[in-house]
């Protein structure tokens, strides 16, 4: 089987319709690691925090809607473009972090595992159509891209469902400044192993950093004075994420497209986790500088963070898809184009995939 390439047949992503915008957040009270309040104005605050993140509104799901309902409609729709028969499918890989959260109660519902209910919820009736779960950060769907490409490889599948999806708005902890980044949503792809294909995957890279890395994303308590512990949040050290992905996801990508023989020149666009718009900006002139070339290509980073905030392992699928199907006039893809995807997340893990369109 190794004369063939991984080949995305299909994409589909769903948007919430709930818009949060910065204005929103400038009737909160902000409160510090250490339980103090922030006397720095909101108003300041969320002016700062859009200029550093270029977040101007984030995606929320409703109260009825559930990271699974979220990750089903985004695979129906990949299914749909795809044209393949879903009784077809060999496995059913389903990347998140926090499962269906209840809403106001920060319980996580992971029984049964969310890809379960998503074949549940397509009708799937084919017992030797594999569904699970992986727990891998914001790069999540990107590993689900890597394992479908390893399991084709291995010649033991040949459809694959890759989703991301995550309703971050129920893991927040409105006290804390860092909660007005992260959004909800789901993207999802089909994959299917196609002979003798110029398209396709070209190669990948992977690594985690689990030392001193390790909990630069963790659950912690609320920052309001005298929270109650046993209620955790999302949390991060936001500077030390910063550095250790300007270091490292440069590297990944590098080390991707080395394995593949393909220059930075011949990247037509990078399809970078949406975390922070300044950050992203920086991997990517890291990326140049690396190849020794001091200037970026204009519109080679199409971003939706702006309007759709930090969905975690759905930002990459759902940015793909809405610039596969035409979103933006500076954002075309044609056949024989090369796309990188890219991610760095909790663990910490980083990935990158080179793909022809």
């Amino acid at each position: 089987m190794m004369n063939g390439r991984t080949v995305i047949t299909g994409t589909g992503c769903y948007i919430p319709e709930i818009a949060k915008t910065n204005r929103d957040f400038t009737v909160h009270n902000f409160y510090g690691e250490d339980n103090r309040p922030i006397i720095t104005s909101p108003d300041e605050v969320v002016s700062k925090f859009q200029e550093i993140t270029g977040i101007e509104e984030r995606r929320y799901a409703c109260e009825t809607m559930n990271t699974s309902d979220m990750a089903i409609i985004a695979a129906q729709k990949a299914i749909e473009e795809s044209g393949i028969n879903p009784e077809e499918l060999d496995q059913i890989i389903m990347a998140h972090n926090f499962g269906n959260v209840v809403k106001h109660t920060i319980q996580t519902d992971v029984l049964p595992a969310l890809a379960s209910r998503v074949k549940h919820g397509l009708g799937i009736k084919n017992p030797n159509c594999v569904a699970y779960d992986i727990l891998f950060g914001c790069p999540g769907w990107v590993q689900g891209v890597i394992q479908a490409d390893t399991y084709f490889k291995a010649g033991v599948a040949k459809k694959i469902l890759v989703i991301g999806a995550e309703a971050l708005s129920r893991v927040l902890d409105v006290y804390d400044r860092d909660s007005m980044i992260f959004s909800d949503g789901a993207g999802a792809s089909v994959l299917e192993y196609k002979e003798n294909s110029e398209s396709g995957i070209l190669s990948w890279s992977v690594q985690s950093h689990c030392i001193d890395e390790a909990y630069y994303l963790y659950l912690g308590k609320s920052n309001f004075p005298h929270s109650d512990p046993r209620i955790r949040y999302i949390k991060m050290q936001g500077r030390k994420i910063y550095e250790y992905a300007l270091q490292n996801v440069p590297l990944a990508m590098k080390d991707c497209l080395d394995k593949a023989g393909v220059s930075i020149q011949e990247v037509k666009k990078i399809f970078i986790h949406q975390a922070n718009e300044k950050m992203d900006e920086a991997m990517i002139k890291r990326l140049f500088k690396l190849y020794g070339v001091r200037d970026v290509r204009e519109n080679i980073m199409p971003m939706n963070i702006h309007k759709l905030g930090n969905s975690s392992v759905a930002t990459i699928p759902t940015l793909f898809d809405m610039v596969k199907k035409g979103v933006w006039d500076q954002h075309a893809l044609n056949t024989g184009d090369i796309v990188v995807f890219a991610s760095v997340g909790a663990g910490m893990n980083i990935n990158a995939v080179c793909y022809r369109i």
